[in-house]
């Protein structure tokens, strides 16, 4: 790449730019998403600056409550859950949110509504804040049947019925990475400019790679096939190089490294969660998507996991996404065992 010649570039595809081509595509589209989207964007820069003044504007320490989750509430978590709700709602394009803060979701009054549903995860990460790693803002986006009034079925949907998800990360550079169906493309924010740039154009996930991400600090709790399958990332039997483990805790973080270099990222039930530790709605089906965009797989170790249907809205569920290849391999341990 040159980039003495990148930095002079003058024809820049901003994601403005990039989704308007997009919607140029569907003469019947009147440019509802396109303004949704320009709204979540809008929340994501003002995260960005929040996360990056953090320790020098006090927003650090915790905010004296626990969410929903029982985690105790950071400054931070707060004030961008504050940001995307207003953000959202002011759209007018939204008709029910659900965030990861909130026990209950948010139906948003008649003069505002729209037909889209959000779900999301507004400060993913957060315990890394103090430390300076990646942490990151996860959304999917629903649409509502039409007619009638919006009813929290309307987003109690499998995530194959996603129109669009994605993630923003607040890293070394704020990477924006979306897909509304047809493929994945990464964008990353230019502060000169505040605007995010097409860097990442139609990701695709290698078929399989050479990295394996997981808290093995859970291992003496976890079933057979995934005890099974991180032995034999360690020591191959076949003669095969072991692959490298590579775990941040941070799951935009771990979820972004998997997608660009390939591999696999687990968080497996175990004893001490039999239902996983990650939310269906608004983090395993996002990510999924995103997976299965760029041509890589996303299984729960049931089923593919965008056929998974929530019955709540902060349910839980286990995961394995990543490589197509990688996860095959998972697949067929879980087989196996299914068989015995």
């Amino acid at each position: 790449m040159d980039h003495a010649a990148d930095a002079h570039r003058t024809d820049l595809m901003t994601i403005t730019r990039f989704v308007l081509n997009e919607q140029s595509k569907h003469p019947e589209s009147r440019g509802d998403f396109t303004i949704l989207l320009s709204h979540i964007v809008l929340g994501c820069k003002f995260v960005c600056s929040a996360v990056n003044k953090a320790g020098l504007a006090k927003l650090i320490g915790l905010a004296g409550e626990t969410n929903v989750q029982g985690e105790e509430q950071k400054k931070l978590d707060v004030l961008s859950n504050e940001v995307f709700i207003k953000a959202l709602v002011s759209s007018g394009r939204t008709c029910i949110l659900v965030s990861e803060e909130d026990e209950e979701a948010t139906f948003v009054e008649p003069s505002k509504r729209g037909k889209y549903c959000v779900v999301f995860d507004p400060l993913d990460g957060s315990s890394n804040i103090d430390c300076g790693v990646s942490i990151g803002t996860i959304f999917g986006i629903y649409m509502i049947k039409d007619g009638g009034e919006p009813e929290l079925e309307d987003v109690l949907q499998p995530g194959k019925n996603m129109i669009a998800a994605g993630y923003c990360m607040y890293g070394s550079s704020c990477t924006l990475v979306l897909s509304a169906g047809r493929g994945v493309n990464g964008f990353t924010l230019d502060p000169s400019l505040g605007e995010f740039i097409l860097t990442h154009p139609d990701i695709k996930i290698p078929k399989k790679g050479k990295i394996y991400s997981v808290n093995e600090g859970n291992a003496k709790n976890w079933d057979g096939p995934t005890a099974k399958y991180v032995e034999k990332c360690k020591f191959p039997k076949d003669g095969s190089a072991p692959k490298s483990l590579r775990y941040i805790g941070s799951m935009v973080a771990d979820v972004h490294r998997t997608l660009l270099y390939g591999g696999i990222f687990l968080y497996p039930a175990d004893k001490k969660s039999p239902n996983g530790k990650l939310r269906v709605l608004y983090e395993v089906f996002p990510m999924s998507f995103l997976m299965e965009q760029a041509g890589g797989q996303a299984f729960t170790g049931k089923q593919r996991a965008l056929d998974l249907v929530p019955k709540k809205i902060h349910e839980r569920s286990p995961i394995f996404l990543g490589s197509y290849d990688d996860v095959e391999e998972i697949k067929a341990l879980y087989a196996a065992e299914e068989q015995k």
